[in-house]
């Protein structure tokens, strides 16, 4: 969970999110979020750093790639949980308690509709990142999964208007789902994208999953220049 959004919040929904994010649960979409995770990180060694790692659901997929996933969260309740999986700490996403250029490796895995500044979440990844650094993010598809978005005629997507409305939403197709009960903020694709290069990060790598040839996941790798010191 990231800044901007009450703590208590997700502690509220913690157990219930811990469960939500088990295989058992979400089964083939955690599989494809990790399968992105996977394909646009790589392997490698060292720290990687989970940003809003929430329960700590995603620390085995960094784990299986070979590196070392460290985790920081706002929320305690979910924290709870996270450090049965990972080393995980209390911290602010737009304030990363890390020191400048000291990890080889950042993932934020589906929590940049849980920050209302995501921009400044990038910004915090650029610094904390080595010269040459990854950062990678798999996420919900900026341009179908919203409250613009009706997915109940599958596979039919509706689209409406909403799109261009950045705010924080608790609308939702899926009334049993995370958006519906802690809200989301709406980051259009065009202002992930720009928010990313004018971190300082250079976009090396996009993609897409999803069932029925629409995509509910979007994924990118970026790096840090190695001139960046």
């Amino acid at each position: 969970m990231g800044p901007g959004a009450s703590a208590a919040t997700y502690d509220e929904h913690a157990d219930w999110y811990n469960d939500f994010m088990s295989a058992a649960t979400a089964g083939a979409y955690i599989e494809r979020v990790h399968a992105t995770l996977e394909e646009l990180l790589g392997p490698g060694q060292g720290a990687c750093l989970d940003v809003c790692c929430g329960t700590g659901a995603h620390a085995p997929a960094l784990a299986k790639l070979g590196w070392t996933p460290l985790g920081v969260d706002l929320s305690s309740g979910q924290l709870r949980y996270a450090v049965r999986r990972l080393t995980a700490v209390a911290g602010d996403a737009t304030a990363l308690p890390f020191g400048d250029g000291v990890v080889p490796a950042v993932a934020c895995v589906l929590a940049h509709t849980d920050v209302p500044d995501y921009a400044a979440v990038l910004r915090e990844v650029a610094r904390v990142l080595r010269p040459g650094g990854r950062f990678v993010h798999p996420g919900v598809h900026p341009c179908f999964i919203g409250a613009f978005a009706d997915w109940s005629d599958r596979p039919k997507v509706l689209l409406d208007e909403r799109y261009a409305d950045r705010s924080r939403s608790f609308e939702a197709w899926n009334p049993a789902g995370v958006r519906a009960r802690v809200g989301a903020w709406h980051l259009p694709l065009a202002d992930l994208l720009n928010a990313t290069t004018a971190a300082g990060l250079r976009i090396v790598r996009t993609a897409e999953a999803g069932p029925g040839g629409v995509p509910d996941l979007f994924g990118l790798l970026a790096v840090k220049s190695q001139e960046d010191h």
